[in-house]
């Protein structure tokens, strides 16, 4: 009996150590199925669940770790870590480059059939361990190159007020063609431009923001560069003849490569090659601050491939994995060279579509989910028929880009409630209801 009271009190000091701890833990069986959470871990999960439907964790995590089941199966230790510290960015942040919620994830095999998840929210430790690297980089670098750098002065509207010989020499322009205009003007691209009007109030707010963009010469070539931006004076000034900016930009050209090598390995999703969850959340920022700018139309896509499990379950996972290959390269055959499409979940995919009006989207919609109808997918000897399904929406007045998916979304399950193989557009004048 003593053993037994034992027993009991560990187990409830294990139950409280559980539902008091500040991560979140699950505890699951091989398949994902889950068996117990405490309340920290079902706070992040729940929303990320299918109708709030937290029976699974493969499942709830499945638009933001696609590949977590295949990483167990692949793991064949009878126990031990299976994955440490992998980033999940659960919400974007509201501006380009800024965090929203990052989520860290370990996964442990206990023994044959129970794994332990690990969850925390690492989103203000991401953030400053990303000021400091920036902060330590730059210091180094300028050490190390001055040579490769420009400092140029910046009034309280970011127009140029300063400029000198090293200027001209990093960036190829003559002091008249350029003193009084914004320094965006220094950039290739709208995109660039579009983020500098973001660097400034970004730079009021924390005194300094760091930037990459192609920087347009005035010989008509272009550098990779950074750019440092920082505020002149104090927080919360208003007075126009106290405010300033200093800007200093480094030609990164030489580190091109390696570079871009980064951008891809941390911005593309490892089975299709799209554009992950993270890049998209970034690109589709930008773009939606520039089309509201310039009072240019914009529209999402939301993709889901039709019964997809019954694929995975009659085929296996390999042939699964070949069917999103295959809907990723008709996707990308079917839309513009504009248009940013993106994997944002196991079977999900995402298009922003820049400059493009509802009824326009809706016809492009109807051209993908024909195109898919009509080519199977190759998987060695097999010909997998697939479908997809689609949700359009369309920007509207003060808009962001959660509420922007979040009516492409009701728009989607509208399109697979009337049968799949179909699309279904959210109309603003019927506020949660699809035509």
């Amino acid at each position: 009996m003593d053993d037994i009271a034992s027993m009991r009190l560990e187990l409830e000091a294990l139950m409280q150590f559980l539902y008091l701890a500040p991560v979140g833990l699950v505890q699951t069986r091989h398949d994902g199925e889950i068996l117990l959470l405490n309340p920290r871990c079902a706070q992040w999960l729940l929303p990320l669940a299918p109708g709030g439907d937290l029976q699974n964790l493969f499942a709830a995590l499945s638009p933001l770790a696609p590949d977590l089941r295949q990483r167990v199966d692949a793991f064949k230790d009878p126990y031990g870590k299976i994955c440490e510290g992998v980033h999940l960015p659960v919400r974007a942040g509201r501006a380009p480059g800024s965090f929203g919620q990052v989520l860290s994830l370990t996964l442990i095999r206990l023994d044959a059939d129970r794994l332990m998840a690990v969850l925390d929210d690492v989103t203000e430790q991401l953030r400053r361990e990303r000021a400091l690297r920036q902060s330590q980089a730059w210091l180094h670098s300028f050490v190390e190159g001055p040579q490769d750098y420009a400092c140029i002065s910046l009034d309280g509207q970011g127009c140029i007020e300063a400029w000198n010989g090293n200027i001209e020499r990093v960036v190829g322009h003559r002091a008249d063609k350029v003193i009084g205009t914004h320094f965006s003007a220094l950039f290739l691209n709208e995109a660039s431009a579009a983020a500098s009007d973001h660097a400034l109030v970004e730079a009021d707010a924390g005194g300094w923001v760091i930037e990459e963009a192609w920087l347009k010469r005035g010989d008509g070539r272009r550098i990779w560069s950074s750019a440092l931006l920082a505020a002149r004076h104090q927080p919360g000034e208003t007075d126009p003849a106290s405010r300033g900016y200093s800007l200093v930009v480094r030609n990164m050209s030489g580190q091109q490569e390696t570079i871009e090598e980064l951008r891809r390995a941390i911005s593309c999703d490892h089975l299709t090659g799209l554009a992950n969850r993270r890049a998209f959340f970034e690109a589709a920022h930008a773009e939606m601050q520039r089309c509201a700018r310039q009072g240019l139309p914009l529209s999402l896509l939301m993709v889901d491939a039709d019964h997809f499990k019954h694929v995975n379950d009659q085929y296996g996972h390999a042939v699964g994995d070949a069917v999103l290959q295959h809907l990723a390269t008709s996707l990308s055959h079917g839309i513009r060279g504009v248009d940013v499409l993106a994997r944002i979940g196991g079977e999900e995919f995402v298009v922003l579509m820049p400059g493009t009006r509802l009824v326009d989207a809706e016809l492009a919609a109807d051209r993908l989910c024909e195109h898919v109808r009509r080519h199977p997918a190759e998987c060695g000897t097999l010909h997998v028929g697939c479908t997809i399904s689609i949700g359009v929406a369309a920007m509207i007045q003060n808009d962001n880009l959660e509420d922007l998916m979040r009516r492409a979304d009701v728009a989607l399950y509208a399109a697979k409630a009337a049968g799949r193989d179909r699309v279904r557009t959210w109309q603003p004048e019927s506020v949660g209801q699809c035509a």
